[in-house]
C-alpha cells in the first residue's frame, strides 16, 4: 500500500503538456480519461451542476463522512475519475456550451459518450468544435457507433455483452447465458478508446492534423471475442458454453481440491505432462488419447473428470507448492480480501491510498494503475474529485483572458 499524500506527485508522465476536455460519464470515457490523466494528461471533468457523473449515485457503498454518513461520492464513481480536475458546467445552456467551446481552444482532446447526434443541438459536436480548435482529436464513445441502424440505441455495459456473444460463451454449460463479473465491455472499450486517442495523438505530432474518432461500445465487445470469435469464423460452428474450461487448451480450468478451488493452466503437452506426474498419474500423460492438445480436446469429457478425481484428494496448498515446483501454471482462486492483501498485490503496488476531504479518515482506498515505466512513472496527482471542486481554479487559468480579451473586442 502506497500513502499518496498532499502537495501532488510531480508530474513526469509521458502525457504531461496534454490536456483532456472530458464530457464523458459512467464507465467506458471516464476509464479511458483517467488512464490518460495517470499518464501525466490534464483531465478537465465537465459535469452536471449538483447532480455530476451519474455513477456518484450508484451505490452504495459510499464513502463515509465526518459524520459517519455517507456521503456524495460512491465506490463506483472513485474507480474511475482520479488524476481529473472536475468543472459544474451546464452544457443545455447558451452560456455553458459556449464555455466548453471556449475551454476546447485549448485542448488537445475531447471525449464524450452522449448519444448519437446529442452534442449537436448545443454546437458541441465535432463539426462545431473544430471549426474553433481545428487540431483537436475528439473521440465520441457511444452504444453502438455512430452508423448502422442500431446507432440510436443506447449503449451500456449488459447490453453490449448481449449483443456482443459474450454472454453466450459465458456460464455453466447447462445454465444461462451470464454477464462478466464487472462491467468489462465498458473497461475495455475505454481502454480501446484510450489507445485510438493516442494513436490519433501521434498522427497529429506528423501532420499537425485532428481528427474524429467513433467508437462504439458493441463493436469493441466484438473484437476482444478473439478466439472464441475466430474459432466461429474458422469453422462455422456457434461456440457452446464450456463454464470454467477452455475451447482450445485442455486442462485449463478450475477444479476443486479437499478445502477448495484452484486453477490449472497447463498451456503444451510438457506442462500436461509434468502435471500428471505430480498427482501420480503419469499414465494419463503417455495415453494416446491425451498425448496431445489436440487430442485432449478431442476428448475432454473422459479426461477431465480422471483429472478433478485425482485433484480433489490433495488440499489446495498442497497442489499450489507442487505445481510451482514442476513449472505447472496455475494457483489459487483469490477472493477480494485475499487479492488486496498479497504480498505481490502491495509490492506491485495495485492498492494506493489518496487524500479525499469528504472522507472521514481523510483519505479513499484506490486500485492503482498497473503500467510501470522506467522513465515516465504513473503519478497520483488528484483524488476523484466532488463535483464542481475545481471550477474556480479551472475558470481562473483558462477562462479569464479569454473572457476579458472578448470583452476588450467588444
Amino acid at each position: 500500500m502506497i500513502e499518496k499524500d498532499t502537495p501532488p506527485q510531480v508530474n513526469h508522465g509521458p502525457l504531461s503538456g496534454i490536456r483532456v476536455l472530458d464530457l464523458s460519464r459512467i464507465l467506458a470515457g471516464p476509464t479511458c480519461t483517467q488512464l490518460m490523466g495517470d499518464y501525466g494528461a490534464d483531465i478537465i471533468k465537465v459535469e452536471k451542476p449538483g447532480l455530476g457523473d451519474d455513477t456518484r449515485a450508484w451505490g452504495p457503498p459510499y464513502v463515509t463522512g465526518p459524520d459517519d454518513m455517507p456521503t456524495a461520492e460512491s465506490a463506483y464513481y472513485l474507480s474511475a475519475n482520479r488524476n481529473k480536475r472536475s468543472f459544474a458546467i451546464d452544457i443545455t445552456t447558451p452560456k455553458g456550451a459556449e464555455t466548453v467551446r471556449q475551454l476546447a481552444t485549448q485542448c488537445d482532446i475531447m471525449v464524450e459518450n452522449f448519444k448519437v447526434g446529442g452534442l449537436a443541438k448545443y454546437d458541441l459536436d465535432y463539426d462545431a468544435i473544430a471549426a474553433v480548435n481545428p487540431a483537436i482529436i475528439y473521440c465520441a464513445i457511444s452504444g453502438f457507433g455512430q452508423t448502422g441502424p442500431n446507432a440510436h440505441l443506447p449503449g451500456y455495459d449488459l447490453l453490449a455483452q448481449a449483443f456482443g456473444g459474450i454472454m453466450s460463451l459465458t456460464g455453466a454449460p447447462d445454465g444461462e447465458p451470464m454477464k462478466v463479473g464487472v462491467a468489462v465491455a465498458d473497461v475495455v472499450c475505454g481502454l480501446y478508446a484510450c489507445t485510438a486517442v493516442l494513436a490519433a495523438l501521434q498522427h497529429r505530432t506528423r501532420t499537425g492534423e485532428g481528427q474524429y474518432i467513433d467508437i462504439g461500445l458493441a463493436d469493441t465487445q466484438i473484437a476482444w471475442l478473439i478466439n472464441n470469435g475466430t474459432n466461429y469464423l474458422t469453422s462455422g460452428q456457434s461456440p457452446k458454453r464450456l463454464g470454467n474450461e477452455h475451447p482450445n487448451i485442455v486442462p485449463y480450468q478450475v477444479f476443486a481440491t479437499i478445502d477448495g478451488h484452484i486453477v490449472v493452466a497447463a498451456g503444451n503437452d510438457a506442462q500436461y505432462a509434468r502435471f500428471c506426474g505430480l498427482i501420480g498419474r503419469d499414465d494419463l500423460a503417455s495415453h494416446a488419447d491425451y498425448l496431445t492438445n489436440m487430442s485432449r480436446v478431442k476428448h475432454r469429457d473422459t479426461l477431465i473428470p480422471i483429472l478433478a478425481n485425482e485433484i480433489a484428494k490433495l488440499t489446495k496448498a498442497e497442489l499450489v507448492a507442487k505445481m510451482e515446483q514442476h513449472g505447472v501454471p496455475g494457483g489459487p482462486i483469490n477472493t477480494l480480501p485475499e487479492v488486496f492483501d498479497s504480498e505481490q498485490v502491495i509490492s506491485r503496488e495495485m492498492k494506493i491510498v489518496m487524500p479525499h476531504a469528504s472522507a472521514k479518515s481523510g483519505a479513499v482506498d484506490l486500485i492503482g494503475n498497473p503500467v510501470k515505466f522506467s522513465k515516465t512513472p504513473v503519478s497520483y496527482r488528484y483524488s476523484p474529485p466532488t463535483c464542481g471542486e475545481h471550477s474556480d481554479d479551472i475558470t481562473a487559468e483558462l477562462l479569464t483572458n479569454i473572457n476579458s480579451s472578448a470583452t476588450k473586442s467588444e
